[in-house]
């Protein structure tokens, strides 16, 4: 695997250090500040933590950004109300945080959205409109223009960026708050090496906050994208240095249901390539072990798109940088029960 030095870019709206922590101030009554759980089980040599975001009410790190967005909205359009676009986890997130603001929520989700996620949302008393997946990111657009609603999207948005880099500083506060003691003595750890962190990848939004976060905070901390092999957009993007985008009918072959999109957004593109160290893609197979590993080992539910970062952690160590301390981001746990049965085994 190539790793990505920085590269210049004279983007004016990259999010900064100080739009995290703003977030982080913003959302703190709405998320739940999750720890570093260390695993027990992990390979000698190479001592790994889990940032469990799938602890968030809504099961998975979507909460920090949507809340941040919705937080920033004036009265006039809290008065209007909101419209989301999206697989699941975004969708309860935006439902979630509007009823706990009092802000009508409408979502756009796909016909493939599994049903666990579906009535999650609508628990949450936002209206769903479900569409074909090619309709997405299109039907939003058209509501807003009919309605006047505020757009929350997914990923391409700084509101969104920065509420997900919440999870980046926090994870980069617990590993230099113990640097030297517990979590920085890690036993058989290479001595010169510097921490590693893996982080899913769909949209981008999550990365991009969390990359700019920790190399801020932490700049020789390595921050590694990992994603499945049949939704490699972003992988086949960081070889070209060119955004590039798959098909619907490509990445939806993947189990990793919330990593289904078909390329990065604008901004978090230019987040990936500033901060990002490498691309690593997993296999159906191992994202299922992961799963499993995750669930009988950590005691987790994770869904396929959570832990695809424990499957690169499991099954590709040659392709990861040495690292003293590995932190993989569980992204969520939203698993339709039946699904995860399959995978559990």
């Amino acid at each position: 695997m190539a790793l990505m030095s920085a590269i210049p870019t004279t983007s004016p709206a990259l999010v900064t250090l100080s739009d995290i922590q703003a977030a982080a101030v913003r959302i703190r009554d709405l998320v739940v500040r999750t720890p570093l759980l260390p695993c027990a089980w992990a390979e000698d040599g190479r001592p790994l933590w889990l940032k469990p975001e799938s602890l968030q009410a809504t099961g998975a790190f979507k909460l920090r950004g949507a809340s941040n967005a919705l937080a920033q909205l004036d009265a006039e359009q809290r008065a209007r109300g909101v419209v989301a676009q999206s697989s699941g986890n975004h969708a309860q997130a935006v439902a979630y945080a509007a009823q706990r603001l009092g802000v009508r929520a409408t979502i756009v989700m796909p016909d493939t959205t599994p049903a666990v996620k579906l009535e999650a949302t609508r628990g949450f008393g936002a209206e769903v409109v479900i569409v074909p997946p090619a309709e997405r990111d299109i039907r939003p657009h058209e509501l807003v223009a009919e309605h006047g609603y505020g757009h929350i999207p997914p990923y391409d948005d700084a509101r969104i960026i920065a509420g997900q880099g919440t999870a980046g500083l926090e994870i980069a506060e617990d590993l230099l708050a113990s640097a030297g003691a517990g979590l920085g003595e890690a036993a058989g750890a290479p001595d010169a090496a510097s921490d590693l962190v893996l982080v899913p990848v769909s949209g981008g939004g999550l990365i991009s906050g969390v990359a700019t976060a920790i190399k801020a905070l932490s700049p020789d901390t390595r921050v590694i994208a990992v994603e499945p092999e049949l939704a490699a957009d972003a992988a086949e993007s960081f070889r070209t240095g060119e955004r590039v985008t798959w098909t619907p009918e490509q990445t939806y072959r993947t189990i990793a249901d919330g990593l289904r999109t078909t390329s990065l957004g604008v901004l978090p593109f230019e987040h990936f390539r500033r901060y990002v160290d490498g691309v690593v893609t997993v296999s159906e197979d191992e994202i299922a072990e992961a799963v499993r590993v995750l669930g009988r080992k950590s005691r987790l539910v994770a869904e396929p798109s959570g832990a695809v970062t424990t499957a690169a952690y499991l099954f590709h160590a040659a392709e990861l940088p040495a690292a003293s301390r590995t932190v993989a981001v569980v992204s969520g746990g939203n698993v339709d029960p039946a699904k995860y049965r399959e995978y559990y085994g």
